[in-house]
């Protein structure tokens, strides 16, 4: 029985680099797979971990159909045992659907790696949607910190190193090049969920002092 398994947790936690071990691990035992990706951090049709690791992908837009690609290369005479398919926090609900489509109709098994929540804390779209129909939900077990050295749970967008809490759900960052005034820099840091609340960052962190940090009123002695 092939499975459609989503593979999530916060930034840091190794999902891209998961994503690629499982295409080398499959590929390894001879069988025959294709990746997929959306709005990787280093471009279009590549899928890169942050250790370095990368491999050449297909790009999924929004008005890429999943079931369409996969029938076409069967019919033609291709073999598919597996797809690999990262940042599915960026696909559209409707290509969730056809992925499980897939592995319902075609026995091919789906494996999917994506955060579940924004910057605002709310769910992405294809997220939720995987969540809904995936056979299995894996939480991945690299577990990264907040700069308090607590266990991160949430993601946080910085721009031009303030944080922000409003603003457009995808947006591009830790991307390689230089702050300029009109191309402000966009940068993204896994928090704690009490420093999340606080919109306490690292660079924050040691430079002034959030009145929620203190349980109790400042009092005059």
């Amino acid at each position: 029985m092939a499975d459609l398994v989503f593979f999530t947790g916060p930034m840091d936690c190794g999902k891209s680099t998961l994503a690629l071990q499982m295409d080398y691990t499959q590929s390894s035992h001879e069988r025959v797979g294709q990746l997929f990706t959306r709005f990787d951090r280093a471009g279009a049709a590549v899928i890169t971990s942050r250790i370095g690791l990368s491999q050449p992908a297909i790009e999924a837009g929004d008005d890429f159909d999943f079931w369409e690609h996969v029938v076409g290369h069967l019919t033609s005479g291709g073999r598919l045992d597996y797809l690999i398919c990262d940042e599915t926090q960026f696909f559209v609900p409707d290509q969730i659907d056809q992925l499980a489509r897939i592995v319902d109709d075609l026995g091919i098994d789906v494996f999917a790696f994506g955060i579940l929540s924004d910057f605002r804390t709310e769910m992405f779209p294809g997220s939720r949607r995987l969540v809904e129909l995936a056979d299995r939900v894996e939480q991945l077990q690299v577990q990264p910190l907040c700069w308090c050295g607590a266990r991160a749970t949430h993601n946080a967008r910085t721009i031009n190193g303030v944080m922000v809490v409003e603003g457009s759900q995808v947006v591009v960052g830790d991307v390689a090049g230089s702050h300029t005034d009109d191309v402000p820099t966009v940068r993204y840091e896994v928090l704690c969920r009490k420093h999340h609340r606080q919109q306490l960052t690292k660079a924050r962190s040691g430079q002034e002092l959030h009145p929620d940090q203190l349980p109790f009123e400042n009092q005059e002695k």
